[in-house]
C-alpha cells in the first residue's frame, strides 16, 4: 500500500498558497486493506474513505470510462493493479494531476513531486490545459476549468482545452448538466476573487449561452454612456460583480449583481441605447434563471428585489418623501433591515463601479455612495416613528379604521424632516 497526497493542495504549495483540503489517493491496496486500517468508507459511487484520526479523504486509485451523457455516466474501475499514473490522467487538468508520497505522517518535499503530465510546468507558465482527450468526458469539467480561471486571475486557459470545451457545447453534453450542479459551480464561482473571468470562459467555448442566455445576451447592448462610460452592458455587469468581489461581500449580495440588469438584454432594439422598463423585465427574467438554476431563497429574494429597485434607489434623493416611503416598505425594510442594506451594496455595486474603456468615470463619480447616506437616514426616520403610541392616538380619537393611513402620514413626516436636501422642499406625499 502507497499513500499519495493529490490534486489542488499539492498544485497550492507550488503557488505557495495555504492548502485548505488535502485528498489522498492509495494505491495498491484494496477496500478490505482500507477497513482493516480503520478507515471509515463514505463514498457512494467509488471507495472513498476517511482517515480515522485527521478525517482527510483517501480514495483507492482508480480510472474511468465513460458510460452515458451528462456527468453521471462513468463506470469507476477501482483496484490494487491501478497505477499512481493511471489515476492521475483521469483528473481534468495537468496542474490537479501531481502527487507528492506521504510517509507516515510526513510528505514528501516538493522537489520529489511526481509529475508524469506536466502540472509543474503548466503552473509557472500560468496555464489549464487538460491532462488527456478525457476531458472531453465530464461535462461539469468546462465550469470547473471557468471557476479556475476566476480564482487564478493571470491563468490562461490552453486553446486545446478550450476546443475540448466548444465541443462539449456542441455535443449538448453542457445541457445535460442537473441544475445543482450548475448552480453549485457558479455560485463557488462567483465567490472567487475575480468572478467576472469564470464568465469570460463560459463565453468563449459556447457554455454561457446554453446555461444562462439572459446574461449572455447582455454583451453587445449598448447604454447610454453618459451614465455608463463602458456602454456595453455585459461589460457593465462584470465590473459590477468584480466591485462586489473586491469588497468581499457575500453570495447572495454577488449574485443580485449579477442579475440586476438582465432586462436590458431584451430591450427592443429601436429605443436603445434607452432602456425605459428594464427593472420589471429584469426581474422576470431573475425569476427564470433561479427556477433553472434552483438558486437557493435567499440570494433569489435579494435578487429579485435589486432587479425591481435599483434605478429607484439609486435616484432617492430626486424621491419625493412619500415616494421614498414607499420604496422603503416595498423593500420591507422594517422586518428584513440586513437585506436591505445587502440591496445597497448591491446598488453601490451597481453604481460605482462603472469605468469606460480608457479608466475614465461617469461625471457624477464619487468615493460616497450617496443613496446608501438618504437611504439610511430615511430608514432611521421611519423606525424611530412610535407605530403604537400613533395607533393609541386614533382609538382615542374614535378613528381606529384610520391607524394604517396616520402611521404611514407620520412615517412620511419624519422622513421629510429628517432630510435636509432636496425632498424637504419637495413637499406633498
Amino acid at each position: 500500500m502507497k499513500i499519495y497526497q493529490v490534486g489542488g493542495s499539492v498544485r497550492d504549495k507550488l503557488l505557495d498558497l495555504p492548502a485548505h483540503d488535502c485528498d489522498y489517493v492509495v494505491v495498491g491496496a484494496t477496500v478490505d486493506d482500507m477497513l482493516a486500517a480503520k478507515f471509515q468508507p463514505v463514498g457512494k459511487d467509488f471507495p472513498v474513505f476517511l482517515h480515522p484520526k485527521t478525517r482527510d479523504e483517501y480514495a483507492l486509485a482508480r480510472t474511468e470510462r465513460k458510460s452515458g451523457r451528462g456527468y453521471t455516466g462513468f463506470a469507476f474501475h477501482a483496484s490494487p493493479d491501478v497505477t499512481l499514473e493511471d489515476d492521475l490522467q483521469r483528473r481534468d487538468l495537468t496542474i490537479n494531476a501531481m502527487a507528492l508520497a506521504v510517509h507516515g505522517d510526513l510528505v514528501d518535499h516538493i522537489d520529489k513531486l511526481v509529475d508524469p503530465y506536466g502540472g509543474a510546468r503548466d503552473v509557472e507558465a500560468k496555464v489549464f490545459r487538460h491532462v488527456s482527450d478525457a476531458f472531453a468526458e465530464d461535462p461539469l469539467r468546462v465550469l470547473r476549468v471557468a471557476r479556475f480561471a476566476a480564482r487564478f486571475t493571470d491563468f490562461t486557459v490552453a486553446p486545446e482545452t478550450l476546443l475540448l470545451c466548444q465541443k462539449l457545447v456542441d455535443d449538448g453534453e453542457i445541457a445535460e448538466l442537473v441544475a445543482e450542479r450548475v448552480w453549485q459551480e457558479i455560485s463557488r464561482g462567483l465567490m472567487e476573487a475575480k468572478p467576472s473571468r469564470m464568465f469570460e470562459v463560459l463565453r468563449a467555448c459556447g457554455a454561457l449561452a446554453v446555461l444562462a442566455p439572459e446574461i449572455d445576451r447582455l454583451w453587445g447592448v449598448p447604454q447610454k454612456p453618459q451614465w455608463h462610460p463602458e456602454i456595453d452592458t455585459g461589460v457593465h455587469v462584470m465590473q459590477a460583480i468584480d466591485y462586489a468581489a473586491n469588497k468581499g461581500w457575500p453570495l447572495a449580495t454577488r449574485f443580485a449583481v449579477l442579475t440586476h440588469d438582465l432586462g436590458k438584454g431584451t430591450t427592443p432594439a429601436d429605443i436603445l441605447p434607452v432602456h425605459h422598463g428594464h427593472e420589471a423585465r429584469s426581474v422576470k427574467l431573475v425569476g427564470q434563471l433561479c427556477e433553472r438554476w434552483r438558486v437557493p431563497r435567499d440570494c433569489s429574494e435579494l435578487a429579485t428585489h435589486v432587479a425591481a429597485e435599483h434605478g429607484n434607489i439609486g435616484k432617492i434623493a430626486e424621491l419625493r418623501p412619500a415616494t421614498v416611503h414607499d420604496l422603503l416598505m416595498r423593500c420591507d425594510v422594517l422586518r428584513r433591515p440586513e437585506r436591505f442594506a445587502q440591496m445597497l451594496d448591491a446598488c453601490e455595486a451597481d453604481k460605482c463601479s462603472r469605468v469606460g474603456a480608457q479608466g475614465e468615470l461617469p461625471a457624477y463619480a464619487s468615493p460616497v455612495f450617496q443613496p446608501r447616506i438618504d437611504a439610511l437616514v430615511a430608514l432611521a426616520a421611519m423606525q424611530a416613528v412610535d407605530a403604537g403610541a400613533v395607533a393609541d392616538t386614533m382609538v382615542a380619537a374614535g378613528k381606529p379604521e384610520r391607524i394604517a393611513e396616520a402611521v404611514r402620514e407620520a412615517r412620511i413626516d419624519a422622513i421629510r424632516r429628517s432630510f435636509p436636501r432636496s425632498q424637504a422642499e419637495a413637499g406633498g406625499k
